[in-house]
């Protein structure tokens, strides 16, 4: 299908790799709307994407409402042991405090018994 140049398709494939997850599926989509015939294909090739994502950001573009709003937290996930109990570091310390030993030698260089 090649409908457009290398250098385009470099600069293609580098702007759909700087863009978030939304906004990957919706370009994907744009340019395979573009294309027409065959361009859900291309597009899926080209930018190394699924054609689902693809035709799910052609609902999504032909949906009554775009919501720009809604997109996944930086750092979403599990909330890290720490953040949930601030005292845990402190705990740890303390039961290894009594099983840890160090080089007479080397003041920073410390090692435990603990299996």
């Amino acid at each position: 299908m090649g409908s457009y140049s290398t250098t385009v398709e470099v600069q293609m494939v580098r702007f759909y790799q700087s863009l978030n997850e939304r906004d990957r599926r919706r370009y994907a989509a744009i340019e395979a709307i573009k294309l027409g015939h065959g361009g859900i294909e291309f597009i899926s090739q080209l930018l190394a994407c699924d054609p689902k994502t693809i035709r799910r950001g052609i609902a999504e573009l032909e949906s009554e409402h775009l919501n720009a709003d809604h997109q996944r937290k930086k750092r979403g996930g599990r909330t890290p042991l720490i953040e949930k109990s601030p005292q845990l570091t402190e705990n740890f310390l303390t039961i290894l405090r009594n099983h840890t030993a160090g080089d007479p030698m080397r003041h920073d260089v410390k090692w435990t018994n603990l299996s």
